[in-house]
C-alpha cells in the first residue's frame, strides 16, 4: 500500500509541475461539459448530492437550511429552493448555520450542520432528519463525542455498513488551530465513542492565515477511499484542498491515512482560495465533477466567494482535479 501511495504522490507532483494540467491524450470529449458554467453564482460551502436519479443542493440560510432539487445537474444551482428548517430562537443552536450537508442513510434523510447561540466558541455539530429531502426537517439534537469540543463541517463516512463521523475541531477549548477528527457512530444521529485525531495542519500550505484543516469530504472510487479537505484560513487567497487516502482497514487509526504532502487543488488568477468542495457525477455516470467555492478577486475574503463546478479525471484509482478553471469577471 505504501508503494501505491508513492505512485499516487508521484502523479500529483508531476501534475503540479505541469501547472495541474492533464495530458491532451488523457482528455476525452465530453459534450455535457459545455452545458455547465464553471461559475454558478454567489455562495459558499456548496453541498451537491445525488440519489436515485435526482440532484440536491443543500445550503445555509443563516438561521436554517434550504434545499434545491433538479433532474439535471446543469439546472441544480438555479432551481427553486425550499426552506426545510428554521431554528427556534434562544437556544444553543439558533444561529450561524454553517456548511449543511444532506445525506440519505438507510432510506431516511439527514442534514448535518454546524450551529451556535451567536458565539463562535459555542459552535457544535447538529443533525436534522426527515423522510423526504425537501420536507420539513426536525432537530434530532447535537451530534458530539463525549469530549464535546468546538466542532464544524461534519460529514459521514460509510464503509461496509459501518458509519463514522468526521469533522473539524479544536484540540482544547481555545481557537488557534483546527484539526480533523473521527469517531464511530452507532446510528446516523449518534456518536458512540471518543474522537480520534485524523490529521492536523502540519504543512506550510495548511497554515496561511491560521493552521486549519476543515471541510472534510468523502470521495470513493473502485475501492479506494479518500478524504478531501480544505486547508489554511478560508478568508485567505491561499485556501486550498488537501487529500488523505485510507491505506488500512480501520479508519480510526491515524497511521492508516496517508496525507498528500502538496495541495491537490489551489489558487489561480481568477480562483483565489478554492476550497470546501463536494462531488457529483453526470446523469450518465461517465463524468465526475468537483463543486467548490472561490473568489474572483484577490483579497475579497468571505464576502467575495462564488460557487464553481468543473469535471475532474481519474488516473486509475487516483483523482486528478487539475486546476480551477479561469473565469472572466463581468
Amino acid at each position: 500500500m505504501i508503494r501505491i501511495f508513492a505512485f499516487v504522490l508521484s502523479v500529483h507532483m508531476a501534475l503540479a509541475a505541469l501547472g495541474g494540467q492533464l495530458s491532451p491524450a488523457l482528455i476525452a470529449c465530453d459534450p455535457e461539459k459545455e452545458l455547465l458554467s464553471p461559475l454558478l453564482g454567489g455562495g459558499a460551502d456548496p453541498w451537491f448530492y445525488q440519489q436515485d436519479g435526482k440532484y440536491y443542493y443543500c445550503y445555509s440560510l443563516g438561521n436554517g437550511v434550504g434545499v434545491k432539487t433538479s433532474d439535471r445537474l446543469a439546472n441544480l444551482f438555479t432551481a427553486e429552493g425550499r426552506r426545510v428548517y428554521t431554528a427556534p430562537e434562544n437556544t444553543a443552536f439558533s444561529c450561524n448555520y454553517w456548511a449543511p450537508e444532506l445525506h440519505n442513510i438507510g432510506g431516511r434523510w439527514y442534514i448535518y450542520v454546524a450551529a451556535d447561540d451567536g458565539e463562535n466558541e459555542n459552535h457544535r455539530m447538529y443533525v436534522l432528519s426527515c423522510d423526504s429531502p425537501t420536507g420539513d426537517f426536525e432537530m434530532e439534537g447535537k451530534i458530539a463525542a463525549p469530549s464535546d469540543r468546538w466542532a464544524i463541517d461534519g460529514t459521514v463516512l460509510q464503509l461496509e455498513e459501518k458509519l463514522w463521523f468526521i469533522w473539524s475541531g479544536w484540540e482544547g477549548d481555545e481557537n488557534g488551530r483546527q484539526d480533523l477528527y473521527i469517531a464511530p457512530m452507532d446510528s446516523p444521529t449518534h456518536i458512540c465513542g471518543e474522537r480520534a485525531l485524523l490529521c492536523k495542519p502540519d504543512k506550510k500550505w495548511e497554515q496561511n492565515g491560521m493552521p486549519i484543516n476543515e471541510g472534510p469530504e468523502i470521495l470513493k472510487k473502485n475501492g479506494a477511499v479518500y478524504v478531501v479537505y480544505s486547508a489554511s484560513g478560508s478568508w485567505t487567497d491561499d485556501y486550498c484542498l488537501g487529500m488523505l487516502r485510507l491505506c488500512g482497514k480501520d479508519p480510526m487509526q491515524k497511521e492508516n491515512w496517508a496525507k498528500c504532502p502538496v495541495p491537490v487543488f489551489k489558487k489561480t488568477e481568477t480562483a483565489n482560495g478554492p476550497g470546501h468542495c463536494s462531488f457529483v457525477s453526470s446523469e450518465n455516470g461517465e463524468t465526475d465533477y468537483i463543486v467548490y467555492h472561490a473568489n474572483i478577486e484577490s483579497g475579497t475574503g468571505w464576502g467575495g466567494r462564488s460557487v464553481r463546478m468543473q469535471p475532474f479525471r481519474w488516473l486509475g484509482k487516483t483523482p486528478v482535479f487539475g486546476k480551477p478553471r479561469q473565469v472572466i469577471p463581468e
